[in-house]
């Protein structure tokens, strides 16, 4: 009996998680911010550190590679967007992106010149950018009632 009801309560479970999982598809450039925001929460907690120069610089070549692959993709959002308006808010994305980058490079330049307090002020202006751009770029989160 025991059994009946475990394994009733198993199939139930894996059925339920399988629709959940389809319903919450992530996108390939989900999936490279996703890398991205876990190095740069590395790097914001390090970037003082002169003694892990050499890991922070590996954090920001992480965030630079998926930075730059990102480019290449269209946010989801563009989806909402009138037809009329989408080329126009990806190439905003794209310009935005670049601006990222640009930041991401003046980063990597302060560390490699052992300039940390330089870095760290330039590390918190890639938050700001990130920020910025997820409000304009993200869908929101689905939140859990």
């Amino acid at each position: 009996m025991k059994i009946r009801v475990l394994l009733l309560t198993l199939v139930c479970s894996l059925a339920f998680g399988t629709g959940a999982y389809a319903a919450n598809k992530e996108t390939e450039l989900g999936s490279k911010m996703e890398k991205m925001g876990g190095a740069f929460r590395a790097l914001r907690r390090q970037i003082n550190d002169a003694s892990k120069n050499e890991d922070s610089l590996a954090k920001l070549k992480t965030i630079r590679d998926m930075a730059e692959a990102s480019i290449k993709l269209d946010p989801a959002m563009k989806a909402d967007k009138p037809a009329g308006d989408q080329a126009k808010f990806v190439a905003d994305y794209q310009a935005d992106m670049k601006k990222f980058l640009a930041k991401v490079d003046a980063t990597m330049a302060a560390l490699k010149a052992g300039k940390n307090d330089e870095a760290a002020k330039l590390c918190n202006e890639l938050g700001d950018l990130q920020k910025a751009g997820h409000k304009q770029y993200k869908k929101p989160d689905e939140k859990k009632k």
